[in-house]
């Protein structure tokens, strides 16, 4: 009777073992979801700055060309009146 129950005893233990709760599983793949997707987010911030950054540049290099332009228009425009205060 103490091997049948013994028996027993050892056939629950491993049930019980057996249905042990997966959800650790569960959430150590939501994990590595949720890291993989804000690993997402983040290049995809990267390459929008970086976007943004071109942009900026090009437009900074733009308004220089547009301030020699303009500085060297001026200086066209002092020489004449230069010339023009000096023959009077």
């Amino acid at each position: 009777m103490k091997k049948i129950v013994l028996t027993l005893a050892a056939v629950a233990a491993l049930g019980v073992a057996g249905c042990k709760n997966n959800a650790d599983a569960g959430n150590n793949s939501a994990d590595v979801n949720a890291t993989a997707n804000a690993a997402a987010v983040d290049v995809n911030a990267a390459a929008v700055d970086a976007n943004a950054a071109g942009a900026n540049v090009a437009t900074g290099t733009g308004n220089a060309a547009t301030v020699v332009g303009t500085t060297t228009g001026n200086a066209v425009d002092a020489t004449g009146n230069v010339t023009t205060n000096t023959t009077r």
